[in-house]
């Protein structure tokens, strides 16, 4: 009895897949340690739903989480502390926050890595409107742009490579130039349903937006209906303690559900009631 031929293709594995290889080689590296936590989104859900049947308009969820990021960090500058050649930490003033950006290419959509400026000293509307340009014109993100370099820079031999990367995380002031301070992946935002993201970092500090999801919460000593997000905080435990990571994700939940910076385009408030 003869066997049947399996049906299979083969097809080639994406150059540009190396480099997401090689960064998860050097996030083996580094200690990091994960809070997982649900964060009440139910107002701010709630105020972005009302903007868009109001005005038409769509408002990033992402940008609003980086807003709130950039605050927090700004008020503890060490969670995107890196360690220079002398070991000695170099902590930036301006935090610049490295998101995933997906824009249409042809039939498919492409995720690349765009970093928000200053994202500490700018508001939300201003983020949310450089996210939606970057969306429309991604030809303009520096992050596209260094792409035609990593086209050339994977085919060196992989030893090489890993040199090259070595070194260029011991320079921080590079690090902020080419790929940001920190990091924010909105993992949820491709599926349904609550769930958190176990990342594999190279930044200090990154942020892995989860699912949301309904489930019963308390307010005013009642039971309600309310939306939470899964959040994952991702810290370089080699450069941020335990403590003052705790103190981090506490002002980072306060900051998101507070709505801070949604309304007038303040970053000084969160939602008026």
């Amino acid at each position: 009895m003869k066997n049947k031929p399996v049906d299979y293709k083969v097809v080639p594995f994406p150059q540009l897949r190396q480099v997401v290889i090689d960064s998860l080689r050097m996030a083996h590296r580094k200690h990091t340690v994960c809070a997982l936590l649900e964060v009440d989104v139910t107002e701010v859900r709630q105020y972005l739903r009302e903007h868009k049947a109001k005005t038409g308009e769509s408002l990033s969820f992402t940008a609003f989480i980086i807003t709130c990021l950039g605050r927090a960090v700004d008020e503890d500058k060490i969670t995107h502390a890196y360690l220079n050649w002398r070991n000695q930490l170099v902590i930036f003033d301006e935090v610049d926050v490295t998101t995933i950006i997906e824009i249409e290419a042809g039939e498919q959509t492409f995720p690349f890595a765009h970093v928000i400026r200053a994202a500490n000293k700018r508001t939300f509307r201003d983020i949310h409107q450089e996210i939606r340009a970057i969306q429309a014109k991604p030809e303009s993100s520096q992050g596209l742009q260094q792409w035609q370099f990593l086209r050339w820079f994977i085919i060196l031999p992989a030893f090489i490579r890993q040199i090259f990367y070595g070194a260029f995380y011991r320079m921080p002031h590079l690090v902020k130039q080419y790929i940001g301070t920190v990091e924010v992946t909105a993992v949820g935002m491709f599926g349904k349903g609550g769930g958190w993201a176990i990342i594999q970092p190279i930044y200090t500090l990154s942020l892995a937006i989860g699912g949301i999801a309904e489930k019963p919460g308390i307010v005013d000593r009642r039971i309600e209906i309310r939306e939470y997000l899964s959040l994952t905080i991702s810290f370089d435990h080699d450069i941020i303690d335990g403590a003052p990571a705790a103190r981090f994700t506490q002002r980072l939940k306060e900051l998101i559900e507070s709505g801070y910076g949604l309304t007038n385009g303040d970053t000084s408030e969160g939602m008026k009631t």
